[in-house]
C-alpha cells in the first residue's frame, strides 16, 4: 500500500498513486452524492431527516484503505458516506433515501437507518449514542469467534455525553474487545459547540480514565486517518483491546437539512474549506504528476454518471407494497424452543 512518492507534505504519510486515486474517487463520489441528496431533499423527493457528510469524507476514505472488507463498520445517523466507502453501490442508498423497495433497507429505514450485511455495514442508527454499545457487542462476537476482525464504531462529538459510552468503554477495556471507537468531532454536535457542553474539550482524553489508548487525529487528512486506523487495528488484532480516536473534522453544511447553522461564522467555515480533504488529495496527485486537468475532468464525469444512474434507479423503483409493513418485524430463528 505505502510506497515512496516524489513529493511529500511535512508530517504526511507516503502512499502510492493507486491509493491517492482511490481516495480521490471515493471522496468525490461521497461529496457529489451528498450534494445531490441536498437537491432532492429541497425538491421533497427525500423526506424526513437528512444529515449530510460534506467536508468529513476523509474519515471514511482514509479508514477504509487501512482495514479489510471483512472488518465491521457501524455509525450514527450521518451515514450516507460510510456504506459508499464500504463498496455498496450508491443507487441502493439513493433508493433507500427515496423510500423505495430496492433500497438497502427495503425503503423502511430512510436516511438514518442504512444497512448492508453484504458489506459488513451495520447502520445507521437514529438514537444518539445508541450505536456505541452495539459496536462493542459486534466486536465481542468476533472476538468470541476468534476471526481476527475489528469493528469501527463511529460517533459524533455530541454522542460522547451519553452514559452508554462509558459503560461500553469499561466493558471493552475489561474484556479487551477489538473495537475502534471513533469520535467524528465536527465541533458542533446538533448546534452547540464542544466548549459550551463540557470542560473536557480534548475528547480523546475520555478514554484515558479507562487506560484505553487514545489520541487525536487530523480528520481532514486521508493520510493521517489511514495511519491512525492502521495502528489502532493492529493493536486490536493483537488482542490488546480497544482504541479511542478523536478525528478532528468539520461539516460544511448544518447538522441536518433543516439547520441554517447560524451558530458559526462564515470566516470559520471558509478556514476549514481551505483544508478540504478532496483538494488536499488532488494537490498531492498534481504535485506528483499523477493527474492533470483532463484527469480531473474525467473523474468528475465518471462520478456524475454514477450519481445520475443512482437517481434514475431510485426514481424508477417501486415503493414498498403495503404487505411489507408486516415483514422484517420479527426474525424466525431455528432454535428448538421457538414455536412455529
Amino acid at each position: 500500500m505505502a510506497t515512496k512518492t516524489k513529493k511529500q507534505a511535512a508530517g504526511a504519510a507516503q502512499f502510492d498513486k493507486a491509493t491517492y486515486l482511490t481516495w480521490y474517487e471515493s471522496m468525490l463520489l461521497m461529496r457529489r452524492f451528498e450534494e445531490k441528496c441536498g437537491e432532492l431533499y429541497i425538491q421533497q423527493k427525500i423526506r424526513g431527516f437528512c444529515h449530510l457528510y460534506i467536508g468529513q469524507e476523509a474519515l471514511v476514505a482514509g479508514a477504509e484503505s487501512a482495514i479489510t472488507k471483512d472488518d465491521r463498520v457501524i455509525t450514527a445517523y450521518r451515514d450516507h458516506a460510510h456504506p459508499i466507502g464500504r463498496g455498496l453501490h450508491p443507487k441502493y442508498i439513493m433508493a433507500e433515501l427515496l423510500g423505495k423497495i430496492t433500497g438497502c433497507s427495503k425503503g423502511k429505514g430512510g436516511s438514518m437507518h442504512l444497512f448492508s450485511k453484504e458489506f459488513n455495514f451495520f447502520g445507521g442508527h437514529g438514537i444518539v449514542g445508541g450505536q456505541i454499545p452495539l459496536g462493542a457487542g459486534i466486536a465481542f462476537a468476533d472476538m468470541y469467534n476468534n476471526n481476527g476482525r475489528v469493528t469501527l464504531t463511529y460517533m459524533g462529538d455530541g454522542a460522547v455525553r451519553q452514559g452508554a459510552l462509558h459503560e461500553a468503554f469499561n466493558m471493552a477495556m475489561l474484556w479487551k474487545i477489538p473495537v475502534i471507537f471513533i469520535i467524528e468531532n465536527n465541533n458542533y454536535a446538533m448546534g452547540t459547540s464542544v466548549e459550551r457542553t463540557s470542560n473536557v474539550t480534548d475528547l480523546y482524553t475520555l478514554g484515558e480514565s479507562y487506560d484505553m489508548p487514545s489520541w487525536a487525529v487530523d480528520g481532514m487528512s486521508c493520510e493521517a486517518v489511514h495511519e491512525a486506523i492502521a495502528k489502532a487495528a493492529e493493536h486490536c488484532r493483537s488482542g490488546k483491546g480497544p482504541v479511542l480516536l478523536e478525528m478532528k473534522t468539520y461539516r460544511y453544511r448544518g447538522h441536518s437539512m433543516s439547520d441554517p447553522a447560524k451558530y458559526r461564522t462564515k470566516e470559520e467555515l471558509e478556514e476549514y474549506k481551505r483544508q478540504d480533504p478532496i483538494e488536499r488529495v488532488i494537490t498531492t496527485l498534481r504535485d506528483n504528476g499523477w493527474i492533470d486537468d483532463k484527469g480531473v475532468e474525467e473523474m468528475e464525469a465518471k462520478i456524475e454518471a454514477i450519481v445520475n444512474e443512482s437517481v434514475k434507479f431510485a426514481e424508477e423503483s417501486d415503493f414498498p407494497a403495503v404487505e411489507e409493513l408486516y415483514k422484517d418485524v420479527y426474525m424466525q430463528a431455528d432454535y428448538p424452543y421457538i414455536m412455529d
